[in-house]
C-alpha cells in the first residue's frame, strides 16, 4: 500500500493595480546614479537581514493549529499533521470484523474511537501504523479500557474475515482487548471510503492500493474531533521505515490525542 499525498492550492495576493501622471525628467549624472546604487545596495542587504532574523523567529515559534488539545505539543501535531473537525456526527456503518462477528460504528458508544483505513495485504505504512496503534494502546493504560481501536479494509479483492484475521494475527494487532479490524462487500466498503474522504486507487489484485491513510479520532458521544495523515520513509530500495523515534512520538501522539477525548 502506498498513502495518497495532499496539497491544497497556493494563495496569491492582490496587485496594486494603481497609476498616475508621468513627468519627463532630465538624465541623471554619473554621480547621482553611483549613490542611487549603493543606497539600494544598502537597502537590499537590510532586507535580507530583516528576512533572516524573521524567519528564525518564526522557526522557534512553529505556527499551532487553532483548536488542537493543549496536552499536544505543536511538534507533535505538526508531526501528525493533526486538524480539528467540526464535531459532526461519525458515519455509521456495519461491517464483520476479523473474528467474523458484526457490529456497526454506533455500538461504540460510550468510548472514544481511533479509527483507521488499512490494507490487509500491505507492505507498506499499514504495518508501521500498526505498531503506532499497539504503542498507543501500551501508553493509554488504564485509560485503554475506554478506548476502542478499529480499521476498515480498503482492499476490495481481499475483503475475507481471513484476509483482515491473517493481518491482525501477522502485526500483533489482536493484543488489543479493543482491535476490530473490519470488512464487507466491495460495495458497502466503498461507500465507508466515500463516507469518510479516502481515495483508494487498487488498479489489479496484485498491485499496491494506494489510498489516504487517515486517523480519525471519535468521542465517547460518536462525534468527529481530530483528523491525522499518517506517514512514513522508504529506502533506497523502497522499504518503508519510520525512525525509531519518530515511530515512537506517533505512538504517545495517537494516546495523547485519544486521551484528550475522555477527559
Amino acid at each position: 500500500m502506498n498513502q495518497v499525498d495532499q496539497a491544497g492550492p497556493e494563495a496569491t495576493g492582490p496587485g496594486d493595480g494603481q497609476s498616475g501622471p508621468t513627468t519627463r525628467r532630465p538624465p541623471l549624472g554619473g554621480a547621482l546614479v553611483g549613490a542611487l546604487v549603493v543606497t539600494l545596495v544598502v537597502a537590499g542587504l537590510f532586507a535580507v537581514l530583516v528576512i533572516r532574523n524573521s524567519s528564525q523567529s518564526n522557526s522557534s515559534s512553529p505556527l499551532r493549529a487553532s483548536g488542537i488539545p493543549a496536552t499536544v505539543s505543536t511538534p507533535m501535531a505538526n508531526l501528525m499533521s493533526l486538524s480539528p473537525l467540526p464535531g459532526n456526527n461519525a458515519h455509521e456503518f456495519s461491517l464483520t470484523d476479523q473474528n467474523g462477528r458484526s457490529r456497526s460504528l454506533s455500538s461504540f458508544k460510550g468510548r472514544a474511537i481511533v479509527l483507521e483505513f488499512m490494507d490487509p495485504h500491505c507492505t507498506d505504512i499499514c504495518p508501521i501504523i500498526s505498531q503506532e496503534l499497539i504503542d498507543a494502546y501500551r501508553n493509554l493504560g488504564a485509560q485503554a479500557s475506554r478506548v476502542a481501536f478499529l480499521a476498515v479494509n480498503v482492499n476490495r479483492y481481499h475483503t475475507t474475515v481471513s484476509a483482515v484475521r491473517a493481518f491482525s494475527n501477522g502485526h500483533s494487532l489482536n493484543t488489543i482487548p479493543s482491535w476490530h479490524f473490519f470488512t464487507g462487500p466491495p460495495d458497502v466498503l466503498k461507500s465507508v471510503w466515500a463516507s469518510y474522504g479516502v481515495t483508494v486507487f487498487a488498479p489489479s489484485p496484485k498491485a499496491d492500493v494506494v489510498h489516504s491513510s487517515f486517523i480519525f479520532f471519535i468521542d465517547a458521544q460518536g462525534r468527529e474531533r481530530y483528523i491525522a495523515n499518517s506517514t512514513d520513509l522508504h529506502t533506497a530500495g523502497g522499504q518503508a521505515y519510520l525512525p525509531a523515534g519518530s515511530l515512537t512520538a506517533w505512538g504517545r501522539g495517537i494516546s495523547t490525542v485519544v486521551a484528550s477525548l475522555l477527559k
